[in-house]
C-alpha cells in the first residue's frame, strides 16, 4: 500500500474543505518512514527525487558526529542507545533516532540535529551540565 500527502479537511477557520480531486495521484504518492536503527555497521541507500535531486536514507547507524560546544570540535562517537525520544515514545523502546531523539554516547549524552532519514548522517550536540533544562 502506497502514502499519499493529502491535504487537511478543515479551514484554518473551521470550516470543511471541499474536495478538489475524485482520485489519488501518482505525483502525491510519498513514501514509507525511514526507522534509523542503532547497529554495529552503517546502511545508507541513495534514492532519486522529484526534479532530480537525491536523498540519502540511513537505514543502519554506528556512530554519530557530536558537536561538543565548550571546546568547539566534532568527534566521532559509537551510538549506545535512544535515551528519549519526543516524536513517538515506541521509539526509544525500538532504538529508532530521528531529529531531536537524545541519544547515548561514548562521551555522554547528546541531541541529533540532523534528519537521519533524508541527510543520510547523524550530526548531534553534546549535553553538557549547564544545558540540562
Amino acid at each position: 500500500m502506497s502514502v499519499y500527502h493529502k491535504p487537511t479537511k478543515r479551514k484554518p477557520s473551521g470550516g470543511k474543505k471541499r474536495p478538489t480531486m475524485k482520485h489519488k495521484k501518482k505525483c502525491h504518492i510519498g513514501r514509507p518512514p525511514t526507522y534509523t536503527e542503532i547497529a554495529p555497521y552503517d546502511e545508507r541507500k541513495v534514492i532519486r527525487t522529484k526534479g532530480g535531486g537525491v536523498k540519502v536514507r540511513l537505514y543502519k547507524v554506528a556512530y554519530a558526529n557530536v558537536l561538543i560546544k565548550s571546546q568547539n570540535t566534532y568527534k566521532k562517537a559509537k551510538v549506545l542507545r535512544v535515551v528519549e525520544n519526543k516524536a513517538n515514545r515506541e521509539f526509544k523502546r525500538r532504538n529508532i533516532i530521528c531529529k531531536g531523539a537524545i541519544i547515548e554516547t561514548e562521551i555522554g549524552n547528546a541531541i541529533v540535529t540532523s534528519r537521519p532519514g533524508q541527510d543520510g548522517v547523524i550530526n548531534a550536540i553534546l549535553i553538557e551540565k549547564g544545558d540540562e533544562k
